[in-house]
This record gives C-alpha cells, structure tokens and sequence, in this order.
C-alpha cells in the first residue's frame, strides 16, 4: 500500500450541525428516535462529514465545537452575536448527542471555552508539520482568511458533498485579495450575522476596493486624501469601530489547546455503523452505509 500524504480534515462542527437542522426544520421533518429526541440534525451533520470523508480521503479528522455562547469577543464587544435567536428546542438536545455520536463514529471533538470552533480551528491549521496539509470543512466564509500554502478549505454549497474548494490561487482569483488582506475586509464592511459594524456606508464592495488598493486597513489610513470626501468622513467618524471589527473579525489562532494526532487518526467506521444507527435511531444514516 503506498503511503499517503497525511492530510486532517478539520471539521466546524456549529456550521454543519446548524445546516442540517434548518435544511429539514423548515418542514418540521425532525426525525424523532424511539426515546423520542428529535436527531435530524445530527443525522444530516454526519451525512455531510461521510460525504466529504468519501471526497476528501483523509488520514485524520477533528470536529471543532463551540463551548457555550460567552466568548472573549463579547468582552471586546457587547453587541457581538447579540441579535442571535436562541435556537429552537428541537435543536438543544442535538447539541451533545452530536458530539456522542460522533464519538461513537470514531471521531475526535474539540472546543475549548471562551472561544469559537473557528479560533480551534484556526489554531489548528497554524501549528501544522511539514508534512501534514490540513481541509477546513464548513458552511462559514469567515474561515477563508485561514487559506495557505498547507490549508485548503470546502464551503459547502446545496446537498451533500457539494463544495465550493478555495486554496491561495481560487481565492486570490475570486476575490483580488490575500486570505490574511480578507479580515482587513471584514473589519471595513462589519459582519451583519455577527453584530459588528465595521464602518458604517462601507459595504462588501468598497470595502474589497480599497484593500486592493492600498493593501491593508493601515494603508487606507495613511492614504486617505485620496479617498472620496464621504468615504473619508466614514472612515474617520468610525476608526475606532474599525479597530475594534477588526479584533473581532480576526480568526485567533493561539487557543491553549491539546493536538492528539492518534486520537485523530481516521479509521473508517462501516463494520461498527449498524450498531451505532440501531442505538441511536439514525435510520437516515443508513443509506451512506448500506
């Protein structure tokens, strides 16, 4: 058997988990098991990890969770995420039993409180080998800054195992900037789904423009005669919001976190899934195996 190139699959567990649950919430197919918990969620989250598993072909896997709501971001900011609803009831249950199933799977789970699945994520590809390339499989284009030489990363599109696939050269040609230049542009434009503004009147387009431009939020700075009177006004009016969008829009790549790459080790699950979907009452699951 050859020997393959180790490549770990760093899944955002929140995105996928999220994304299944509304995908069949909407007609309120919420596949409730004989203990009567409702698993379309979890049911859907594995489906997407099996699909991309069978795409991706691993040597490792990591699901990356976020552990509970409060962050250090909303010590930076009060408003950060506060216009979330909470999530509806046949969600909460969905919350552990996905990181058991998983377990079961075979799969490790990862979070560490105060901070978001994406900063473990983050932490993650930086601190990586030589010799190991790393996929970031999630629904959440905040993630793209991540991009480098050894971090690709899949935006899931509609259904299973369809992804839009960005390394350094597919980004830099879709959107004319760096992955690293890409938090320079958040933090101009805000995050709606966030709650953090950026600079208020400096939309996705702009904010693109002018990091192209002068390369770099302190670039803007240094050069703003040359902007247009309103967008100077904006700027100005706003530094310190924009100083703060940035922090917040920056994924931290630093989290005191552990890397057991044996417990990552990825062993395919199939002669162990029928006992699995049976205790847990995943009959949808069953497809992806038998």
């Amino acid at each position: 058997m050859e020997n393959k190139q180790p490549n770990l699959l760093v899944i955002d567990g929140m995105a996928l988990l999220f994304r299944a649950f509304y995908a069949t919430a909407v007609t309120n197919q919420f596949m409730y098991n004989e203990k009567g918990m409702p698993t379309n969620g979890v049911q859907g989250m594995m489906r997407h990890i099996f699909a991309a598993v069978r795409q991706n072909n691993p040597t490792h896997t990591v699901i990356c969770w976020d552990m509970g709501s409060k962050t250090f971001r909303n010590e930076l900011f009060d408003g950060y995420k506060a216009g979330r609803k909470a999530p509806p009831e046949e969600m909460i249950p969905q919350f552990d039993l996905a990181k058991e199933v998983a377990d079961a799977f075979g799969f490790m789970n990862l979070g560490v409180a105060g901070f978001e699945a994406d900063d473990c994520i983050g932490t993650i590809t930086s601190k990586l080998t030589p010799d190991l390339s790393t996929t970031v499989l999630s629904g959440d284009k905040d993630l793209l800054q991540l991009i480098d030489v050894q971090n690709d990363v899949w935006i899931m599109q509609k259904g299973y195992g369809n992804y839009k696939r960005y390394d350094e050269a597919t980004f830099f040609a879709e959107m004319g900037v760096t992955p690293r230049q890409f938090i320079d542009v958040k933090a101009l434009m805000g995050d709606t789904s966030d709650g953090y503004p950026g600079v208020r009147g400096i939309g996705e387009k702009t904010a693109l423009k002018l990091i192209q431009e002068f390369e770099s939020i302190e670039g803007v700075l240094e050069n703003i005669e040359l902007l247009k009177p309103g967008q100077q006004k904006k700027i100005l009016e706003d530094q310190e919001m924009l100083a703060l969008s940035r922090k917040l829009a920056r994924i931290h790549t630093d989290v005191p976190l552990e890397l057991d790459y044996d417990r990552m080790l990825y062993r395919d699950a199939a002669s162990i899934a029928g006992d699995i979907i049976h205790a847990y009452g995943l009959r949808t699951l069953e497809r992806d195996f038998f």
